[in-house]
């Protein structure tokens, strides 16, 4: 299925990105298992997978712009050989998802919550930052859902995708290779960038974070910044408890969470890239310790405004 596809390009007169958008790198990390890792991590730079085996393939997200997807296509076709059979997304934000439509061989797999909100979203992040060059995009949703958990298989390789209920949003999947013992955790997990659930849930993240260490993985895939190990899933737990106690905190001192972000300010957490994420983050905290379940909307629009004014401009993205 796909959304009819939209055309985005910097607007006549607008200012250029500071930076050309450069590939990113493949790193193996055990037998055929390949991190993408684009740097720095920030705003829509995410990462994706690749498992190769037996001649098969399976590619695990792609990317935010055309010509990083098609620079992603070549580096995909460069190690496995030919394209990959399956893609899986690992939730809807079209970082993980506009790129897609250059592997049209491929078979999308996702949470059916990632396909309904897919196909809801859009091509709608573009024009949150209008300047980057996005290219002519066709949202491609999956074809294929599952509601809990669903394997794949891939030569030797067996991928299990897992959905731990609403966290960073209401679909997500982690990847779980139990033979080589990695996972690729999505925005579950991040490294080095701050967490963002105003999507999801806050305790919802914590439920996540205590699946995927059950794993016991050795290697962790986050969805964006550097690859690491178990430490990755330490550093997320802190800050989202952190956020529990300071809108437990902001509550009883009858403070928004605008004011509360301002109090408190990033902490131990500040040296994250996009600390901003603070404001939305606790608007979703706020939200849950007010009685609101776990995945209910919140107007994002008017958060990402917020947070936009909060942080003195509109947060760099360098896709």
């Amino acid at each position: 299925m796909t959304v009819p596809s939209a055309t985005r390009r910097p607007a006549a007169g607008s200012a250029a990105p500071d930076h050309a958008p450069t590939a990113g790198r493949f790193t193996e990390v055990a037998d055929g298992v390949h991190a993408y890792v684009q740097h720095d991590g920030g705003w829509c730079l995410n990462n994706a997978g690749l498992v190769v085996a037996d001649g098969e393939s399976l590619l695990i997200d792609t990317v935010a712009t055309e010509a990083r997807a098609r620079a992603l296509r070549e580096r995909v076709l460069r190690r496995a050989g030919r394209p990959p059979r399956l893609l899986v997304n690992t939730h809807f934000h079209g970082d993980h998802t506009f790129g897609n439509f250059v592997f049209p061989e491929a078979l999308v797999v996702g949470h059916e919550r990632a396909r309904e909100e897919a196909a809801a979203a859009g091509t709608h992040l573009t024009g949150l930052w209008p300047d980057v060059c996005w290219g002519d995009l066709e949202v491609v949703v999956p074809a294929v859902t599952y509601r809990d958990r669903m394997t794949l298989h891939v030569g030797a390789h067996e991928a299990r995708l897992l959905h731990t209920g609403p966290a960073h949003t209401t679909g997500d999947t982690a990847v779980w290779l139990p033979g080589p013992r990695v996972v690729f955790a999505g925005d579950l997990v991040m490294s080095g960038v701050t967490p963002f659930c105003p999507m999801g849930s806050v305790s919802g993240s914590l439920v996540a974070l205590a699946r995927l260490r059950a794993l016991d993985a050795v290697t962790v895939v986050p969805g964006h910044g550097p690859v690491g190990g178990p430490e990755l899933l330490d550093a997320n737990e802190g800050y989202l408890r952190r956020l529990q106690r300071l809108a437990a905190e902001g509550i009883a001192a009858g403070l928004t969470p605008l004011q509360t972000a301002r109090e408190a300010g990033p902490g131990p957490y500040a040296d994250l890239l996009d600390a901003e994420r603070l404001v939305p983050n606790l608007h979703r905290a706020y939200a849950e310790a007010l009685g609101a379940a776990p995945g209910d909307p919140l107007d994002i629009p008017a958060l990402f405004r917020e947070m936009s004014d909060h942080h003195g401009g509109l947060p760099a993205c360098h896709a």
